[in-house]
Parts: structure tokens; C-alpha cells; sequence
């Protein structure tokens, strides 16, 4: 676990995953032991997942707008736990309720035994509810892949940045290794139009891009294939300042 984006937690009673494979399918499980949250980020690719998930369904979670804002300084930050290398704060992708928005992501069906876990991955966000209602995804591919119907049993959540907190100062550039897992998950997930989609919809995109690929400072970075590489290189190409409020 990284010590900057996942602090260590005495008492952590999840199940993190040492696998790297993109996904190992969880035991059967009941309604009551499943819990679903909604990944708009680098949860979308399932390589970067730390949990033996049950299933993770494309999905569109409506009345939410991704944007990417400077990274909160916790209570037990330093600048050095804070700053990832010769000072580069990068920013944070999160998103926040707008009306008549809506984003691409992954309904993430998990063990609710592993909440703890991604509740520590997501330390800078406030875990939030959200109900079936917000989401449009494929219900019977839900119900293959997990086994269950999903209902209003099932907890839903979705993770959005902490602002109660003071802003990092100084520059706050997007680091290219996290924003190559993202927009990868996303070429796997929706294709072609779902990365260009991905930079369309995600708001502040107008900040610099601090160049770390070949050197990854993202601790679950990934490698990129050439296709994939022209591919984001061309989508950011079109990058503004992101959707109209």
C-alpha cells in the first residue's frame, strides 16, 4: 500500500488483494453481505482493484459531474507524505452532484466485508449513498455475473473529495501515470468514444499534466500498449476547462 494514498490502518478487517490480475471472482454471496459503489476513476480499471470484487457492470451514474481539484491537506499530512516527488502535489478526479449531469464509471459489486479497504484507498473522500435510481447499467448482466437481483437492499455509495479540508498550495498538475490507468479503464470499459467521452465530461481539465510516465509516480501505475498511447495523447489533444455548469 502506498504510505501517501493509502495510510496504514490498525484494524483493517477487509481482504486487500497481493493478485494484480484485473479481477478474481469473490465467493457467492448474499444480499446483505454485498455492497455496491460506483468507480468514475481509476476504479473503472479493474487492474488497479485491491479487493476480490464479485462483478463490476458499466454504468452511468446520473445528477453527478467529475471534475479534477487541488488534493486536501488532512490532519496527518505533511508536505512530504503529501507531495509525491521534487514537490509535485497532483491533483485529485472526484465528482460532486449537479443536476442534469451524468458520468461514465462502473457499478463495483464487492464484499461488504472489504469496505474498510477501499474506505482507506479513498481516505481523502467522504464516502456518500447514493440509490439505484441515479444509475442506468444492464440489470441482467449485474444479475448473471453476481448471481443475485440487485434491490434496495443493497448499499450503494460513491466517493467524493473531502473540501473541508485546506487545498494543497502551489502548482496542482494531474499526474499522467494516475490519468493513463484511468483513461485506460475507460478504453476497456466503453471504447473509443468512452475515453473521449471521459475527457468531455470531466470539468478543470485546463491543468498542466505532470509528465511522470516513464518514471510512474502512481503507485498502481500501468502499462500502456502504442495504440493506447496515440489514443489518450489524441483525446487530451481536445482537453478545455470541461462541461458547462
Amino acid at each position: 500500500m502506498s504510505k501517501i494514498e493509502e495510510p496504514l490502518q490498525a484494524g483493517l478487517r477487509g481482504k486487500p488483494r497481493t493478485d494484480p490480475s484485473p479481477q478474481r471472482r469473490a465467493a457467492p454471496a448474499g444480499p446483505g453481505e454485498i455492497v455496491g459503489y460506483f468507480g468514475y476513476g481509476s476504479l473503472v480499471n479493474r487492474v488497479t482493484l485491491r479487493t476480490d470484487i464479485v462483478a463490476a457492470i458499466p454504468a452511468r451514474l446520473n445528477g453527478w459531474r467529475r471534475t479534477w481539484r487541488p488534493r486536501p491537506l488532512m490532519e496527518a499530512d505533511t508536505m512530504a507524505e503529501t507531495a509525491l516527488a521534487g514537490d509535485v502535489v497532483p491533483s485529485l478526479l472526484t465528482a460532486h452532484r449537479a443536476e442534469k449531469a451524468s458520468i461514465d464509471g462502473v457499478l463495483i459489486i464487492d464484499l461488504a466485508v472489504n469496505l474498510p479497504v477501499i474506505d482507506t484507498r479513498e481516505f481523502r473522500y467522504h464516502r456518500r449513498d447514493i440509490t439505484f435510481a441515479e444509475l442506468s447499467f444492464d440489470a441482467e448482466r449485474a444479475e448473471r455475473e453476481t448471481g443475485l437481483r440487485l434491490g434496495s437492499g443493497t448499499r450503494l455509495h460513491v466517493y467524493e473529495a473531502r473540501v473541508e479540508h485546506p487545498e494543497a498550495g502551489g502548482p496542482s498538475p494531474i499526474l499522467r501515470s494516475y490519468l493513463d490507468a484511468v483513461m485506460q479503464g475507460f478504453l476497456r470499459e466503453f471504447g473509443e468514444e468512452g475515453v473521449h467521452r471521459f475527457v468531455a465530461e470531466t470539468e478543470a481539465f485546463h491543468l498542466p499534466i505532470h509528465e511522470d510516465r516513464d518514471r510512474p509516480l502512481y503507485p498502481r501505475a500501468v502499462s500502456l500498449t502504442a495504440s493506447e498511447t496515440e489514443l489518450f495523447d489524441l483525446a487530451l489533444g481536445r482537453r478545455g476547462s470541461g462541461p458547462e455548469r
